[in-house]
Formats: C-alpha cells, sequence, structure tokens
C-alpha cells in the first residue's frame, strides 16, 4: 500500500488526494459518507477537481443542508492542520473561475494544475468539462441532460427503499440506463482520449480528471489516464500513496474494512479473540461501481445522448464563467 498510519486510530496517512463532482447543494450528494471518508483519510495536499459545489441546481433552488456544510469545515479544518488544499472548478462551480489565482480560507483557486507525483511523473490535473462538446457548445442540453439525471437519482432513491425492504441489494437505475445508450459508452472513451491527448500537449506522463462521474484508471492512450469518479452515485477517490502509486478508493467497499479494523482493535484492547468476520454495517445508498460500469456526469453524457438520438482544450488563461 505505501501509506503510513498516524497516532489517531482508523487515520490513514497518504501523500495525495484526489477528490471532485461532490455536487454539494443538491439532494443526491452522498454527505455523510464524504463526511466519513475525510475523518478517516489524511493528505498533505488535497486536489478538489471540480463540481464539488453544484451552482447550477442553487441557481434554482436553495437546498443546503447541515452536512454539506459540515463537508466544507471539515476541509476548511485540514486547511488549518496544515494540508494544501487545490481547488479547481468545473463546469456545475464555474462561478469560481472567476477568482482563479485566489486564495478562500487557504484553498487555492486554479483552471488546473501540474502535479508531480512521487515518482517524479508529471500529471495534469483538470475537472474535464472542457473536452465535453455538449458543455461547451449546446448548454441548454446539458442543463437538460442535469435535469434528466437529478430525476434518475430522485427516482432511484425511492426504488432502492423498496428494494431493501425486499432484502435485495442496491441497484442504480442512471448506471442500468446508460449502459443501455451505446452513446454514453462511446462518450466515455472519447472523453478519455482528449484528455490524454490533452496531457500528451503538456508533455506530462498523466491526466487526473473527474466530470463524467466514472472512475478509471488505465493506460489505454499512451499516458496514465485517471478519473476520480465522484461523491453522487459511486462515492470514489483517488489516492497517491507514499511510494507513488495510485489508488482508486471505493469508500463502500471501504468502510466494511473500517468496520472490521474497528473491531478487532477493541477487541484486542479488552484481550479478546479477533473474529475474522467484519462487522456488519448498514445498507449503502451507493453502488460499488466495476471498472467498466458507466456512471456519466449530470450535463454530459445524458446531455450527449440526447444530442445523437435527436439528429446530433484548457488554456492557462481564466476562463469566462
Amino acid at each position: 500500500m505505501g501509506s503510513s498510519v498516524s497516532k489517531e486510530p482508523d487515520v490513514i496517512r497518504v501523500r495525495t488526494l484526489f477528490l471532485s463532482d461532490f455536487h454539494l447543494g443538491t439532494k443526491g450528494c452522498q454527505a455523510d459518507l464524504l463526511i466519513d471518508f475525510l475523518r478517516h483519510y489524511e493528505a498533505d495536499t488535497i486536489y478538489l477537481v471540480g463540481d464539488i459545489v453544484d451552482g447550477w441546481r442553487l441557481k434554482s433552488g436553495w437546498y443546503w443542508p447541515q452536512t454539506h456544510n459540515d463537508v466544507v469545515q471539515k476541509l476548511l479544518r485540514k486547511v488549518r492542520k496544515g494540508t494544501h488544499i487545490i481547488y479547481l472548478p468545473g463546469n456545475h462551480d464555474e462561478f469560481l473561475r472567476d477568482y482563479v489565482g485566489s486564495n478562500f480560507g487557504g484553498i487555492e483557486i486554479l483552471d488546473h494544475a501540474i502535479h508531480e507525483g512521487a515518482d517524479g511523473n508529471r500529471y495534469l490535473v483538470i475537472h474535464g468539462d472542457q473536452f465535453d462538446m455538449v458543455v461547451r457548445h449546446a448548454r441548454w442540453l446539458a442543463f437538460l441532460g442535469d435535469w434528466a439525471y437529478g430525476a434518475a437519482l430522485a427516482t432511484n432513491t425511492y426504488v432502492n427503499i423498496v428494494r431493501r425492504k425486499m432484502g435485495l441489494t442496491y441497484w442504480s437505475l442512471s448506471a442500468w440506463a446508460k449502459l443501455k445508450v451505446k452513446n454514453a459508452v462511446n462518450f466515455i472513451g472519447r472523453f478519455e482520449e482528449m484528455l490524454s491527448t490533452e496531457a500528451q500537449r503538456f508533455d506530462v506522463q498523466g491526466v487526473i480528471c473527474g466530470h463524467i462521474h466514472h472512475a478509471a484508471l488505465h493506460d489505454k492512450f499512451g499516458v496514465r489516464y485517471i478519473n476520480t469518479g465522484d461523491w453522487v452515485e459511486s462515492c470514489t477517490a483517488v489516492v497517491e500513496h507514499y511510494d507513488g502509486n495510485f489508488e482508486i478508493l471505493r469508500w463502500t467497499d471501504r468502510q466494511v474494512d473500517v468496520s472490521s479494523e474497528r473491531r478487532a482493535e477493541r477487541k484486542r484492547g479488552k484481550g479478546q479473540t479477533v473474529d475474522a468476520q467484519p462487522e456488519a454495517v448498514p445498507a449503502l445508498p451507493s453502488p460499488v461501481l466495476a471498472e467498466d460500469d458507466v456512471t456519466a456526469d449530470a450535463g454530459t453524457c445524458a446531455g450527449d445522448s440526447a444530442a445523437t438520438e435527436s439528429g446530433t482544450r484548457t488554456s492557462n488563461a481564466r476562463q469566462a464563467a
């Protein structure tokens, strides 16, 4: 693993954390799980890779429960403890692009960044919406896709309430729907290829992005492509360990391991025999996605698919809102 454990129990320290697509300000944001994740992981540097706050939704109706505020406060507390946090706005929080170069509460706002890994390799870190043709050239379609994605998430909540009562596991309606749309699968491939090409233009060895809500780590296009996933459905993050290795963490998987570790630690403290079985955890509201599962961005794949059915780079300069 290459990570070291701090003096505080259950806290894992890593070199770098890459997180994106919280969509704070929406009901789909899994803030509780995100706060739990942030309690367990400390990093020297954290990159917030866009769509942290969902300005699109907040414009149409204010939704900001205490848990969303807690996420912000947790991040600010990490800054005060010495963590370097860099915020790279996306399309849903594009209003922050007017403040590129500024510093808020110790959080640095940049359009994009070049991250140097522990192994010396360099990575372009960018949200990725700049390479989404729907977001760039058909914003009305992107907004329509965002609405449709929100509706799918809302429906998904009620569907899984019924499934839990029936003793069934979590099932993602939106992921299922997009798997059925060939264009969504093709979109992800095109997006990954374009971001990889941009990394080559920057003469770096890889690219780390978000935007399409599909966690991935591969070298298919000549450079290392890493996508952080999201905290709406898959609850994923990317960590860089001190040995330079990158890893996708799926928190819905890791929670079971953490529960088991806590239980074992308590029993060792009491001199009891440690059980081999993990402690049972409540049903979680997010799916565990396989590497080839497709979870599209609210304003991209849905809009991209809609564009097909109806007969249809990043610079260093500050971008307009």
